[in-house]
């Protein structure tokens, strides 16, 4: 009885094995085949404010407008300048508001069984059509230590009876959408930089201080959110295999 417990654990452990090999075959295989793609980007509109803790804060979340930041603007402009040693960039429209209105990210387990929702926003919504891939770059959550959901581009504050923690955020995932059967070959939420800081969040951020304070705060603000995109990016489409020697 034994024996054949151990046999159906050894069968069924082979089996996972052989189709995550097949699995990754089949998209290396399409990574392959692509010559073209558009870049979307969708998260820098606005910055979530978001307060958490054990000291009477509350648990409580703001926003506010950054377009004025160009933060989807500089992720197209640094994606582009990466891709282009391995594919042909070509600039392609969108609706930036309709991406950044789904707010389920379906990179997340609970939705592994779902239709990922931008499959048909890039059907209907992006032009041109007809490229190869499309690649689609959007917010990504995470958790604020055991408390709220963050995500986007944020600036976290959380509070215990002891200490008092601030972080900046730029949290984001990426897809590769095939353009023809608008099936996707790839997705991966960005991954922290480092984790050295006393609070962590499952992607690209960093402490804060009182730097970040005063009158000119929001531009020292863009400058640091900027400085994660540009130094997460190239990390995460290395782990996605689109960067040449990667």
């Amino acid at each position: 009885m034994r024996r054949r417990v151990i046999l159906g654990l050894a069968c069924a452990i082979a089996s996972v094995v052989l189709g995550a090999a097949a699995a990754f075959e089949t998209r290396a295989t399409k990574l392959q085949a692509i010559k073209t793609v558009g870049i979307v980007s969708a998260i820098g509109e606005e910055m979530s404010l978001t307060r958490a803790g054990l000291t009477g804060l509350g648990n409580t979340a703001q926003s506010t407008s950054i377009s004025a930041w160009g933060l989807d603007e500089l992720i197209v402009q640094q994606a582009t300048k990466l891709l282009s040693g391995r594919f042909r960039v070509q600039p392609v429209t969108y609706r930036r508001a309709a991406f950044a209105a789904i707010r389920d990210s379906a990179v997340a387990p609970v939705n592994l069984l779902r239709s990922d929702p931008f499959k048909e926003l890039v059907r209907t919504d992006v032009a041109p059509q007809g490229l190869d891939a499309y690649i689609v770059i959007t917010r990504a959550k995470s958790k604020l230590g055991n408390g709220r959901n963050v995500e986007g581009v944020g600036l976290a504050q959380y509070r215990t009876l002891l200490a008092d923690y601030g972080l900046i955020h730029a949290l984001y995932e990426v897809r590769v959408i095939e353009g023809k059967s608008f099936d996707v070959i790839e997705k991966r939420a960005a991954a922290p930089l480092d984790n050295t800081g006393t609070m962590r969040l499952a992607g690209p951020s960093g402490q804060i201080d009182e730097t970040f304070e005063g009158p000119a705060s929001s531009e020292r603000l863009r400058a640091a959110i900027a400085d994660l995109i540009t130094r997460s990016l190239p990390v995460t489409l290395g782990d996605m295999h689109l960067i040449d020697g990667q």
